[in-house]
């Protein structure tokens, strides 16, 4: 038996194999293309949801795959090294699927997670803000109730997808009755609601996804759209959060598997001297170097997908803390290596790697910095005391 079958089943690899066949039919044309026109991956998210790729991680009742983020998260890694990834993959099936279906009322699973699974729908996903940044306790988009509504008022930034999405997941936070704290509540905001303005951040990342500020001005939302359990907020948002990870996770190692097969390619035939640039050990071992680190961080986003699949949130939240830091470091080194191998023609627009610089540098600082994730396993795993 190969080392691959016991990592992944023979179902896995061919899951693999159909998502980099749709990839291909794309690639990263099709998306360079989409940001200069302004446009979004339409018809590759409509082409991947029919094939049940989008949905695979989301309950067969309501029209999902049945599989978990093992199976989501190869989907993205897949797309990723084709050159087509579809980011809104990581906040509309991995964040709000998981938190509707694991959390929501039936009423909530009948409405969103069909077409969260079949692509009709998408839904995105809002928790950061101008003055709290990755300290989620400074939250201050608050709800408060008026008669059985809610009214929700605050800010966040860095929202992606809000203008193709049809609702937003927004973290918010209410007052407790017997306390007086303020505590994380999740919320169902509709695109159109009344109140609920967006402003386009203007980003030097190419990607057809846009970024968004969100202004919420007393949004007036019924009282079903609270998600789950009012006193289960801050449970329902880290059983999120895992999934986030683990698919940022694969986002970046798609990103460096794409930037390296780009890398390879014009090693392997490009010719100065008399052999190609490959046999040169400069030219052939950082690119080695980076396989292999992507190959790393690959096996960890494997584990952490396990451990989630398998309902152990505690250990899933190490792992996938712990994935998306070695996703990100090696893809950004895959990305950077891969402009190096081609000298200036990694910086045309041709070759198109140039503009995957600044693509990498997300899968750092987003959605979790790497410092805040150093900070988790300092004390988390390895006890150290806190800083703050």
């Amino acid at each position: 038996m190969s080392t691959s079958t016991v990592l992944e089943t023979e179902e896995h690899q061919a899951l693999r194999a159909a998502v980099a066949a749709l990839g291909k039919r794309y690639g990263r044309e099709y998306m360079t293309s989409l940001v200069s026109e302004g446009a979004h991956p339409r018809e590759l998210w409509s082409e991947a949801a029919k094939a049940g790729f989008l949905g695979v991680n989301l309950p067969e009742e309501y029209g999902g795959g049945g599989a978990g983020m093992a199976e989501l998260s190869i989907v993205l890694e897949e797309l990723g090294a084709s050159g087509s990834p579809l980011l809104m993959m990581i906040v509309s099936p991995a964040i709000c699927g998981t938190v509707i279906s694991r959390f929501g009322t039936d009423e909530q699973k009948r409405q969103w997670l069909p077409g969260l699974a079949d692509g009709s729908l998408t839904m995105a996903f809002g928790i950061t803000e101008p003055d709290a940044g990755s300290n989620s306790h400074r939250i201050t988009t608050t709800a408060r109730r008026d008669g059985g509504d809610w009214l929700l008022t605050g800010r966040k930034v860095f929202v992606s997808g809000v203008d193709i999405a049809d609702a937003t997941l927004i973290v918010g936070r209410t007052e407790d009755a017997r306390t007086g704290k303020l505590k994380a509540c999740l919320f169902i905001v509709p695109r159109e609601t009344p109140g609920f303005q967006r402003n386009r951040i203007d980003m030097e990342v190419h990607a057809p996804e846009k970024q968004f500020e969100l202004v919420l001005d007393d949004v007036r939302l019924p009282a079903d759209a609270l998600v789950g359990d009012e006193d289960a907020g801050l449970l329902q948002l880290f059983a999120g959060l895992n999934p986030e990870r683990i698919m940022t996770a694969a986002f970046g190692i798609g990103m460096g598997r794409y930037a390296l097969g780009r890398a390879v390619e014009y090693a392997k035939t490009r010719q100065v001297w008399k052999e190609p640039i490959g046999a040169h050990q400069a030219i052939a071992h950082p690119l080695a170097q980076a396989h292999i680190e992507l190959e790393l961080a690959r096996l960890m986003m494997q584990k952490a997908a396990r451990l989630y699949d398998a309902g152990d949130d505690f250990g899933a939240g190490e792992a996938a803390n712990m994935a998306k830091y070695a996703a990100g470091e090696a893809c950004v080194k895959a990305v950077d290596q891969a402009v190096h191998t081609l000298g200036g023609n990694g910086l045309t627009r041709e070759y198109g790697l140039a503009s995957l610089i600044t693509g990498a540098r997300v899968a750092r600082i987003a959605p979790v910095s790497r410092e805040m994730i150093l900070n988790y396993i300092s004390h988390q795993t390895l006890g150290l005391p806190k800083s703050y």
